[in-house]
């Protein structure tokens, strides 16, 4: 199949080069950033290593929304949450009823925006437990090598895997491409699992400034993961929902990601926070805490967390004025 990639960040890039790579697929590239499509362009492709070694050039062909002249098989999506209205509004004109898409993004909220643009059962949702990390415009570090990289994909109407060509072959694709897909049953178990995930070492590591592996080596970190999972999972009971594992086996995921799997791995949160660009905490402890809400069920750690967060945002502005200024300045450029 032929893949288009909604978003040339971090993840994005790691996909699409990794099915260019290893499943030796034909992608295409398709990004709103004009530093980091301009960057690709004049150096004739995307740099990219794997923990910090290695670093290469991988050709790829990158493209603006408007510009794309592409029919793919597959749109793979990774865009931050805020950004994906206008990016989806500006792509819209290349959809087709051939097509469908796949988004492994962070948070939850972005399925009801393509199921704007695509039918239910074209729709396919995933997991990942894969790190990126941005250098700046056109260079990027995957961290954690293939046997640290792990997804999970589920077909958005949760429809029959055996009655369909198309999830196969994704599944396929992944595999070849050493992402480590499981195809799940349950859409919504699946996504939350995630959040819940990233409701620990998304937001404490970002709030901290800290990586995976610094967050566990403290004597707390089991006991804070213990509590943010538990309330988590109280609030999903709340609303009726079977995640796919225990409180016990997510609190083991998350030391063992923390402390084994990718202990030198920074989240995107960080990343978006020491850019002073909005986080996703409002799509990750706010959606956590909105969830406990809607069914009668406090979250009175997950609000908190959520509001420090925010305030974490607001500081690191305080004390980088010139980063906050050129934020400012990039987001009036994307408004445009």
């Amino acid at each position: 199949m032929k893949y288009a990639i909604l978003g040339a960040g971090g993840m994005g890039i790691q996909y699409g080069v990794l099915l260019q790579e290893f499943a030796h697929q034909q992608v295409d590239f398709v990004d709103t950033w004009t530093e980091n499509v301009e960057k690709i362009r004049e150096q004739g492709g995307a740099y990219v290593s794997q923990d910090g070694e290695g670093r290469h050039l991988v050709p790829i062909n990158v493209y603006y929304p408007e510009e794309y002249a592409g029919d793919p098989d597959v749109w793979i999506v990774f865009v931050k949450q805020h950004q994906l209205p206008g990016f989806l509004e500006r792509t819209a004109p290349h959809f087709r009823e051939h097509q469908v898409v796949f988004s492994a993004m962070n948070g939850y909220g972005h399925f009801e925006k393509l199921a704007e643009y695509f039918p239910k059962h074209r729709i396919y949702g995933g997991t990942a437990l894969i790190g990126s990390y941005v250098y700046g415009p056109g260079d990027f570090n995957f961290t954690g090598g293939a046997h640290a990289k792990a997804m999970n994909l589920c077909a958005y109407d949760e429809h029959d895997v055996e009655e369909d060509p198309i999830e196969r072959q994704l599944f396929a694709d992944f595999q070849a491409a050493t992402l480590n897909p499981t195809i799940v049953r349950h859409f919504l178990g699946m996504c939350l699992a995630k959040i819940v995930f990233n409701s620990v070492l998304n937001t404490l590591c970002t709030m901290y400034q800290i990586r995976f592996g610094e967050f566990a080596s403290h004597p707390a970190a089991p006991i804070l993961t213990e509590r943010l999972v538990d309330e988590a999972y109280g609030a999903a009971e709340a609303a009726g929902v079977q995640l796919l594992g225990t409180r016990e086996s997510e609190v083991e995921t998350i030391m063992h990601t923390a402390s084994i799997a990718h202990p030198l791995h920074y989240p995107s949160m960080y990343q978006d926070l020491t850019r002073c660009r909005p986080t996703e905490v409002d799509y990750i402890n706010g959606y956590i805490a909105r969830l406990g809400r809607e069914h009668g069920y406090a979250c009175p750690l997950h609000e908190f967390v959520t509001q420090e967060v925010h305030l974490a945002e607001h500081a690191f502005a305080i004390h980088h004025p010139d980063i906050a200024a050129k934020a400012a300045s990039q987001s009036v450029e994307l408004a445009d």
